[in-house]
C-alpha cells in the first residue's frame, strides 16, 4: 500500500513537471516572441506585461549583459542598440557594457564597439579602463574588429592618450586591410582636432596614404588632407595623375572631397584657359591660328595658349561624373568646369543641372542658387532651357524666388516678350511675397532692356489699381526708382500716383510718392501744394518713414513755391519738432535752420537749394547674385553670401604656369578594392550611358507635363544610389545563419551606418545653446492637437530677415487629424513663411515643422490660426527680445570702435549686484547668451565681458558689456540704436545675472 502510493505519489509529480516544463516553454517563446517585436509594438509587449527594453528599465539589460550565457549578452546588445537607433539615453548601461569588451563572440564584440564609439566621450574614465584591450583588438586577425578598435581609440577625447592613438594611427595607415587603412584616415582628423601639436606627425601618414592605390582609402585621406594641411599642395604633385585616374572609381562621397581639393590644386598649377586667343588641341602639337597672314602684318605676334596636359586630364576623368546620380557629385564637377573649364566648355555641365531640379526642393535650391550666379555672367548657357525655370504652382515661395531670379537674368530682346507674359501670371499669385517679388523683376526688365521700359512701366501702373494692398506698395517703390531714370517724359504718371495717394496705406508706398512730389514737385505745381496739405492734417498719425518725407516735401515747396506753402511748411515743422521720434525732431530742426533765413543760420542758408534739390542719380536696378560670384560655386559660403568658418577661397590662375615635372610619375591604373557586402552582390556597370540624347529629349518634354511624377522617379533613384554608395565599402561580413538571416540583415545594414558616420565626423567643441519649449496650443483647447514651439538659434532659410521657429505638433486624440495648416494671420500684413500641410497626423504621432516670422525687431506676439480639416484655433508665437537677435563676430578693437559711435542716447546701462555663482567667467557666459543669442567677444581684460549682435530684422548692432567691480557688483552696459530693445534686454539679463 505504501509502495503503490510512492508510485502514484511520483508520477503524479513527473506530470506536473512536465507541465510546469511546457508551460515555461510556452511563455519562454512567447516572451522571446514580444521582444522580437518590441521596436514595432511596444504597447503590445506592454500589455502582456512582458519586458520593454527602455532607460526606465536598464537593470533587466544589466543583468543581461552580466549573465554568464553569451546569447543573452547578444540578444541584450541588439537592444541596447535599438534604444540608440531611437535616440534614447543608453550610457547608464556603460559599465555592464564595457566589461563585454573582451568578449571572444564576433558578433557581440562588433556591437559593443558600436555602443562604445558613442559613448566613449561621455564616459573618459570608464573607456580608458579597457584602452588595454583596445590595443589587443588592433592585431586582431578579423578586420573589421581592428578598424572598430581604431575607431573607439579615437573616440576618446582625453589628452593624455595622444601618443596611443598616434602609434594605433601608424600602424593602421601599415594595415594590408585597405578598409582599416580608410579608419585610420578618419582617425586623423579627430587626433588633429584633440591636439594640433601632433601636425607634423600626422602630415607623415597622410603624405604615406596618399600614395595608396586604393580607391577604398582616397576619398578618406584627401579629406584628411583638407583637415590637417590644406595649403601643403606640394604632397598633391606625385599623386595628381593617380587621383584623376582613379575618381570614377571612389565611392561618392569621397568623389565630392577629391574634385573640391583637385579644383583648388588646379588654380595654382595652371594657367587661365580664358583668353580670347586660346587653342585647345587635345594632342597640343601646334596653334591653329596659322593663316590671315595678311591682318597680322604690322601687329605684335602673341603667343597662343595650350592646356597642360594634366589640365585636360582632369576635365576629361570629371566630365562622365556629370552622369551621377549622386546631386552633390554632379554639383561639384559642375563647379570644376565653371571655375576651371574653357568659356567654351562650361555649357556641357547645363544639361546636368537642369536635370537636377527634378528632385526634392532642397537640392532644388541649393542647384537653382548656383544657376542664378551662373546665368548672370553666361546667359547663353541656360537660355535653351528657359522653360525649365518656370514656375509651378507647387513649388515653394524660397523656389519661385529664385526661378524668377533666373528668368530675370535670362532675359533678353529676343525673349522679353515670353517672359513678360509670364511675369503677368505672377502677379496674380496668392502669394504676396512672391508677387512683389514679380514686380521687382518687371523692373529689372525695363531698366535693362530699354526696348520695353515704356510697357512695364504702363502696366505697373495699371496694377496701381488692384485691390491688394502689397502689390501696390511694391508697384509704387518700383515706379518711383523707374521714374528717376526720365522724370521729364512721364509727368502724367506722377499725377496719377497722387490721385490714387489716399487708397494707399503701406507706409513705403506712401512715403515713395512723397519723395517724388518733393523730387518733381516743379513739374506739379498745382498737385504737390495739396499733397501737402492732406498730409498736414494726418502727420500725427503717419509712420516715421512717412513723417520724414512729408518734411522733405515741405522743405522741397517751401523753396520752390514759398507762397502757397509758407504756412504750411512752418506747420509742418512745428508739428515735427514735438514729434516723439528723435530722428524726425532732429531733421526738423536741421531743415528749419536750412530754409529759413535768421541771425543764427549763417552762410548755409544759401545753399538750400543746392543741398535739397541736387539731382540725384538714379538708382540701379541689380540682381542680388551678382557679387556672389566671389565664393566658390557650391559652397555653404556661396549659399549663404558670406564666409563661412572654414572656407577656402580659390587662388587666382598663376600668370606663369609652375614646374609641370613635379607631376611627372608612372601612371598607376585603379585598383578595385574588394569590400564586404550584405546581401546580394553589387552588379556591374553598363557600358551604355546613363542618359540618352533621345531620352534627354523626351525628359525635357516630360518635365513640362508632369514635374511631379518626374522628382519623385527621380529622387528615389538619387536616394536609391547614395544608400548604395554608403554602404558598399562598410558592410560587415555575412554571417548569417538560416533563422535570424532577415532580423540580423537590417541591423548590420544600421550597426555599419553608426560605424560610417561615426568615422565620418568631425569632433568639434560643443557650444552652449539653450532651448527653452514654449507651448503653443494645448491639447484640450486644441480637440487633441497639442502644439509646441521653440526658437533654435539658427539663421532661417527662407527669408534672412525671419526669426527661425521650430513647432512640434502632436496628436494627443484617438483619431487621425487632416489637413493641419497655418490659416488667418492678424495683422494680415504679419509675415509668416508657413510650413506645408500636413495631409494626415495618426493618434500619438508627432511631427516637427519649421516656420519663418519677421517680428520686425518687436516683440509684439504674432497672431494666427492654427487648423484642421474640421477646426480652427486661435494661436500666438511671442519671442523674448534675446531671440530677435543673431551672433556677430568681431574683434576687442572692432567691439570698441562701434561702441564708441553708440554712445548718448544709444546707450543703457545698470548697476548690478550679481549671485555668486554668477561671477566667474563660464557662468557669466552661460548665464547671458541663455538670455540673448549674441557671439562672445573675445577680451583682453579679465574683469570684462563682451557680446555682439545684430537684430535678425533690420540689422541694426547690439553690444553687450559687463564689467565687474568690487563686492559682486558689475557694470551692465547695452550700447544699440534701438532703444526700446534695450531696454527690455537689459530687464532680462539684470534678472539672469542679479541676485535673487
Amino acid at each position: 500500500m505504501e509502495v503503490g502510493f510512492s508510485v502514484g505519489a511520483v508520477r503524479t509529480v513527473l506530470a506536473s513537471a512536465e507541465n510546469l516544463q511546457l508551460t515555461l516553454k510556452t511563455e519562454l517563446s512567447q516572451e522571446e516572441q514580444a521582444l522580437t517585436n518590441t521596436n514595432s509594438n511596444p504597447k503590445d509587449a506592454e500589455k502582456a506585461g512582458l519586458i520593454v527594453f527602455s532607460g526606465l528599465r536598464n537593470e533587466d539589460l544589466k543583468e543581461m549583459l552580466e549573465s554568464n550565457k553569451e546569447s543573452h549578452k547578444l540578444e541584450a546588445m541588439k537592444r541596447v542598440v535599438g534604444l540608440i537607433a531611437k535616440g534614447k539615453n543608453a550610457s547608464e548601461l556603460f559599465p555592464a557594457v564595457v566589461k563585454n569588451v573582451a568578449s571572444k563572440n564576433i558578433e557581440l564584440k562588433k556591437l559593443v564597439y558600436v555602443y562604445l564609439v558613442r559613448y566613449a566621450e561621455e564616459q573618459q574614465d570608464l573607456a580608458l579602463l579597457s584602452i588595454s584591450t583596445f590595443q589587443r583588438a588592433l592585431k586582431d586577425p578579423n578586420q573589421f574588429i581592428r578598424a572598430s578598435a581604431l575607431r573607439v581609440l579615437s573616440s576618446i577625447r582625453v589628452p593624455i592618450i595622444v601618443p596611443i592613438m598616434m602609434l594605433a594611427i601608424k600602424e593602421a595607415a601599415a594595415d594590408l586591410s585597405p578598409y582599416v587603412r580608410k579608419t585610420s584616415a578618419h582617425a586623423i582628423q579627430k587626433l588633429y582636432s584633440l591636439d594640433a601639436d601632433q601636425k607634423e606627425q600626422l602630415i607623415e601618414v597622410i603624405e604615406k596614404l596618399l600614395k595608396d592605390k586604393s580607391t577604398l582609402v582616397a576619398g578618406s585621406v584627401v579629406m584628411a588632407f583638407e583637415e590637417v594641411c590644406p595649403d601643403r599642395i606640394d604632397l598633391i604633385h606625385k599623386n595628381y595623375r593617380k587621383l584623376c585616374n582613379l575618381l570614377v572609381d571612389v565611392e561618392e562621397w569621397g568623389q565630392v572631397v577629391i574634385i573640391s581639393m583637385l579644383t583648388r590644386y588646379a588654380r595654382t598649377q595652371f594657367t587661365s584657359p580664358w583668353k580670347e586667343d586660346a587653342v585647345f588641341d587635345e594632342n597640343n602639337e601646334k596653334a591653329f591660328y596659322d593663316s590671315d597672314s595678311e591682318e597680322k602684318k604690322g601687329q605684335t605676334e602673341s603667343k597662343p595658349y595650350i592646356m597642360d596636359p594634366d589640365h585636360r586630364l582632369l576635365l576629361r576623368n570629371t566630365k562622365p561624373l556629370l552622369q551621377s546620380r549622386n546631386t552633390a557629385v554632379v554639383m561639384s564637377v559642375a563647379q570644376l568646369y565653371w571655375h576651371l573649364a574653357p568659356k567654351h566648355e562650361v555649357s556641357i555641365v547645363t544639361k546636368s543641372l537642369v536635370r537636377l531640379l527634378r528632385s526634392h526642393r532642397e537640392v532644388q535650391y541649393i542647384v537653382l542658387q548656383n544657376i542664378a550666379t551662373m546665368s548672370i555672367q553666361r546667359k547663353g548657357m541656360f537660355e535653351p532651357f528657359m522653360k525649365s525655370f518656370y514656375v509651378r504652382s507647387t513649388d515653394a515661395t524660397h523656389i519661385k524666388t529664385l526661378k524668377l531670379e533666373i528668368l530675370t537674368n535670362l532675359a533678353n530682346e529676343a525673349n522679353i516678350s515670353t517672359i513678360l507674359r509670364e511675369f503677368q501670371t505672377y502677379v496674380k499669385s496668392q502669394d504676396k511675397a512672391f508677387a512683389a517679388a514679380t514686380i521687382q523683376a518687371i523692373g529689372r526688365c525695363a531698366t535693362n532692356i530699354s526696348e520695353v521700359t515704356d510697357t512695364c512701366l504702363n502696366g505697373l501702373v495699371l496694377l496701381l489699381s488692384n485691390r491688394d494692398e502689397t502689390v501696390v506698395a511694391e508697384s509704387v517703390v518700383v515706379i518711383k526708382k523707374l521714374l528717376q531714370t526720365q522724370p521729364t517724359q512721364h509727368s502724367e504718371i506722377i499725377k496719377h500716383m497722387a490721385k490714387l495717394f489716399d487708397n494707399i496705406t503701406v507706409p513705403m508706398a506712401r512715403a515713395s510718392i512723397l519723395w517724388l512730389m518733393g523730387e518733381y514737385c516743379e513739374r506739379v505745381p498745382k498737385i504737390a501744394p495739396d499733397v501737402l496739405r492732406k498730409m498736414a492734417k494726418t502727420f500725427t498719425t503717419e509712420e516715421d518713414i512717412v513723417k520724414l518725407q512729408t518734411v522733405n516735401l515741405a522743405a522741397k515747396l517751401y523753396l520752390t513755391n514759398s507762397k502757397q506753402t509758407k504756412l504750411l511748411t512752418q506747420y509742418i515743422l512745428n508739428l515735427g519738432k514735438y514729434d516723439q521720434n528723435y530722428d524726425i525732431r532732429d531733421r526738423t530742426r536741421f531743415i528749419r535752420q536750412l530754409i529759413v533765413p535768421n541771425e543764427k543760420s549763417g552762410a548755409l542758408n544759401k545753399y538750400a537749394r543746392r543741398i535739397l534739390l541736387a539731382p540725384k542719380p538714379a538708382p540701379v536696378l541689380e540682381s542680388a547674385f551678382k557679387d556672389r560670384d566671389r565664393f566658390q560655386l557650391g559652397t555653404l559660403s556661396h549659399s549663404l553670401n558670406i564666409k563661412a568658418t572654414g572656407y577656402q577661397e580659390l587662388s587666382d590662375w598663376p600668370a606663369v604656369a609652375p614646374d609641370q615635372s613635379v607631376r611627372n610619375v608612372e601612371v598607376i591604373e585603379p585598383v578595385k578594392e574588394w569590400a564586404p557586402l550584405v546581401g546580394k552582390a553589387k552588379q556591374p556597370k553598363s557600358d551604355d550611358k546613363f542618359y540618352s540624347d533621345e531620352e534627354e529629349e523626351k525628359d525635357e518634354e516630360e518635365s513640362e507635363s508632369s514635374g511631379s511624377d518626374d522628382s519623385s522617379s527621380s529622387s528615389s533613384s538619387s536616394s536609391s544610389s547614395s544608400s548604395e554608395g554608403l554602404f558598399y565599402d562598410f558592410m560587415l561580413p555575412c554571417e548569417l545563419h538560416d533563422t535570424d538571416s532577415t532580423s540580423l540583415l537590417s541591423l548590420y545594414l544600421f550597426i555599419n551606418l553608426l560605424l560610417c558616420l561615426s568615422a565620418q565626423s568631425q569632433v568639434t567643441t560643443p557650444s552652449f545653446s539653450p532651448v527653452k519649449t514654449y507651448e503653443l496650443l494645448h491639447h484640450m483647447s486644441g480637440k487633441g492637437l497639442a502644439a509646441k514651439y521653440h526658437f533654435p538659434r539658427q539663421p532661417c532659410l527662407y527669408q534672412p530677415n525671419m526669426v527661425a521657429v521650430q513647432v512640434i505638433l502632436t496628436n494627443c486624440s484617438d483619431h487621425s487629424l487632416e489637413e493641419i495648416h497655418i490659416g488667418d494671420r492678424s495683422p494680415a500684413s504679419l509675415n509668416i513663411h508657413c510650413f506645408n500641410t500636413i495631409e494626415r497626423l495618426e493618434p500619438e504621432a508627432s511631427v516637427t515643422v519649421s516656420m519663418g516670422i519677421d517680428f520686425s525687431d518687436s516683440t509684439q506676439a504674432a497672431n494666427f490660426q492654427l487648423c484642421t480639416k474640421t477646426d480652427q484655433f486661435s494661436v500666438s508665437i511671442q519671442p523674448a527680445v534675446g531671440e530677435l537677435l543673431m551672433p556677430s563676430s568681431m574683434t576687442e578693437e572692432e567691439f570698441c570702435k562701434d561702441q564708441g559711435k553708440l554712445l548718448g542716447m544709444n546707450e543703457t546701462s545698470a548697476t548690478i549686484t550679481m549671485a555668486t555663482a554668477n561671477t566667474s567667467s563660464l557662468a557669466i557666459n552661460k548665464q547671458l547668451l541663455s538670455v540673448a543669442n549674441v557671439g562672445v567677444v573675445s577680451s583682453s581684460q579679465n574683469n570684462i565681458h563682451r557680446f555682439a549682435g545684430r537684430t535678425v530684422s533690420s540689422g541694426a548692432l547690439v553690444l553687450v558689456s559687463l564689467e565687474l567691480r568690487e563686492s559682486s557688483t558689475a557694470l551692465l552696459t547695452i550700447n544699440t540704436e534701438k532703444s526700446i530693445m534695450a531696454s527690455m534686454l537689459l530687464r532680462d539679463l539684470k534678472q539672469a545675472l542679479a541676485m535673487a
